[in-house]
């Protein structure tokens, strides 16, 4: 059984060029019936980076980051998180690991039927035993880290905005203050303000916090604005990895018509001519 690491232990490094690999996706096969999602996908996630994630839609982009994080079963392959081999590890062990990363999801899954500050606490009533003062307390803090304040700590979240929701529910994601936070479209569903004010939030807290960030989106501007590599996952394989000038550089059809498309902002006369 691999050992597992205590909470202020970094991964050692095992990527190419000694870099700082946190999370290690080798071989991975994932399906649902006779349909193949994933197909033997290699990735790594280097520590105090933001990857972007990018993919058609439909083609398992949200399926690895479930996969990695234990809610979607894989059949082949292994992940290692912060150096620890999550087919390897004890309750207690997995327990330890997930306590280091947070989530954010597409529609930000907070409890309904919670306030926005109980929703906050919820993560760190499962882990800490603080009192109810401190509790409050970081509630708060949490909030004013992505630009809300304390009087939105007693509403619901149907009494939000789409934009709320999202700081809310990333205020939850680091609530246990996090090494590693998983972001599933995190700007979809937003105006251009909201999400552009959304990127920099991400990427303030990433320079501030120290933060990997594992970002799965197909949102254009905040590849070009946040990420420092993007994965393409393409029929079943990441196809390409690298930083924005490479998928740019890239003659594969499918990032052609994705970073050149109309939609693209790089859209060029020669791109325009194609057929």
């Amino acid at each position: 059984m691999a050992d597992s690491l205590p909470p202020d232990t970094p991964a050692k490094p095992n990527g190419a060029g000694g870099k700082d690999v946190v999370i290690a996706v080798r071989d991975v096969v994932v399906g649902f019936g006779e349909k193949i999602v994933l197909d033997h996908v290699d990735l790594d996630v280097h520590r105090g980076e933001v990857l972007g994630f990018v993919g058609g839609s439909g083609a398992g982009k949200s399926v690895l980051m479930r996969t990695i994080i234990g809610l979607v079963p894989k059949r082949e392959g292994s992940i290692k998180v912060l150096g620890v081999d999550m087919d390897e590890v004890t309750d207690l062990e997995r327990q330890a690991v997930e306590r280091r990363w947070g989530i954010l999801f597409q529609h930000g899954a907070l409890f309904s039927s919670l306030t926005v500050m109980e929703n906050l606490q919820f993560p760190v009533r499962e882990y800490l035993d603080l009192s109810p003062r401190l509790l409050d307390e970081l509630a708060i803090a949490k909030l004013e880290m992505v630009g809300l304040d304390a009087t939105a700590c007693h509403k619901f979240p149907s009494e939000l905005s789409g934009g709320m929701i999202k700081r809310v529910a990333l205020a939850r994601a680091l609530a246990l203050d996090p090494e590693i936070v998983f972001l599933d479209e995190p700007t979809s569903g937003l105006d251009p303000i909201g999400a552009g004010a959304f990127d920099t939030l991400i990427a303030t807290l990433q320079r501030t916090l120290g933060l990997t960030v594992f970002m799965v989106t197909h949102d254009l501007d905040s590849l070009h604005t946040v990420c420092n590599r993007i994965a393409v996952l393409f029929e079943g394989k990441v196809i390409e990895t690298g930083p924005m000038k490479q998928m740019l550089a890239s003659r594969h059809p499918w990032l052609r018509s994705y970073f050149h498309g109309v939609r693209s902002g790089h859209r060029t006369d020669a791109d325009a001519e194609a057929p």
